[in-house]
């Protein structure tokens, strides 16, 4: 399981930086409009329509319809299945992981394959999923364990075809935009960190040191007619003194990070009290590096809370856009 520690530091600046989004476009039997890519802030949802319908056999069991108002309905307990998709891997070999895959009875997670490209599936109903707590870390648990020995391309939550045949035709036709990313992404980590301030230390830190602001309290506290408009004012110069601090502490966090990552994406920030939210594309053979130098800058600003996690899969490093349409 990813690791998550914390500690003290300071941050501020922003960089982006991440492979051009590939964009693809053919037919296949099902229609699909996915995006694999980014996690947690609200991934797209897909789902399939019902399966086609099957060829007429002359036993039935008893059980398998039932007769409404005239209308015969499909038992629920026969419910078309599909097929949830959780990343992109290379692979020749059929791979099975096990049964660690969504569902209240964990289904069994194995590959689909075209040439050297793989689909990490199993098998689900065919509807909109949920996204449960227990939905949602079971897509991420599947991609974790699949990404200690492949480079991924994780896919959004809820990505379900309807065939196997479906899943072939993705591969196919966008094999070159897969295969891309894909040697991008070879043998590289993504790790999370969130620094965080307090908000209200930070602002008699500011008035301490900024004659202008300290003045204009004093005035404020002395005055004893209106101070709305000195209020204002005094507003407005602690947002610009705070900005200004916090984008100094990201600058300085992001320089130094800088050589032992190969990329980093900056993310807004959640919250007053965060100033920075970022990812960051590792190197496998220089994670170690990695973690040293984010405690090493962590002791040096011991008034910030870091929030370290990781190893992920390069979920804000991925952006490629697909469109498959009936024929």
């Amino acid at each position: 399981m990813p690791r998550t520690s914390t500690s003290s530091r300071k941050a501020t600046s922003s960089a982006k930086a991440r492979p051009p989004a590939a964009k693809t476009s053919s037919k296949s039997a099902a229609p699909f409009k996915g995006k694999a890519g980014p996690k947690g802030n609200g991934a797209a949802r897909q789902s399939a329509k019902p399966a086609a319908k099957a060829a007429r056999t002359p036993e039935r069991r008893a059980a398998e319809k039932i007769v409404q108002g005239g209308r015969t309905a499909v038992d629920p307990g026969l419910a078309s299945r599909g097929k949830y998709v959780y990343c992109i891997i290379e692979s020749i070999d059929a791979l099975r992981f096990g049964p660690i895959g969504i569902g209240a009875d964990p289904s069994d997670v194995y590959t689909v394959h075209y040439k050297n490209l793989a689909a990490v599936v199993s098998d689900a109903p065919l509807e909109v999923l949920d996204s449960t707590r227990e939905n949602v870390l079971a897509h991420e648990r599947v991609n974790e364990t699949v990404m200690r020995e492949h480079t991924v391309i994780p896919m959004s939550f809820g990505t379900i075809f309807k065939t196997r045949e479906d899943i072939v035709e993705l591969l196919r036709s966008a094999a070159e935009a897969f295969g891309d990313v894909l040697n991008k992404m070879q043998n590289k980590l993504e790790f999370g960190l969130k620094v965080l301030w307090d908000r209200d230390q930070a602002i008699r830190e500011v008035e301490s040191e900024d004659e202008d602001i300290s003045r204009l309290k004093k005035e404020i506290s002395g005055q004893k007619g209106p101070t709305y408009f000195a209020r204002m004012q005094y507003g407005r110069l602690i947002d610009s003194a705070l900005q200004s601090r916090s984008e100094r502490y990201v600058a300085d966090i992001l320089d130094q990070l800088r050589d032992v990552s190969v990329a980093s994406r900056i993310n807004k920030p959640i919250g007053d009290k965060m100033i920075m939210n970022a990812a960051f594309l590792i190197a496998r053979d220089h994670e170690t590096a990695f973690d040293a130098k984010v405690k090493s800058i962590a002791s040096r600003f011991d008034r910030l809370t870091f929030k370290y996690t990781g190893p992920w899969p390069p979920y804000n490093f991925v952006n490629i856009r697909l469109k498959l349409e009936r024929a």
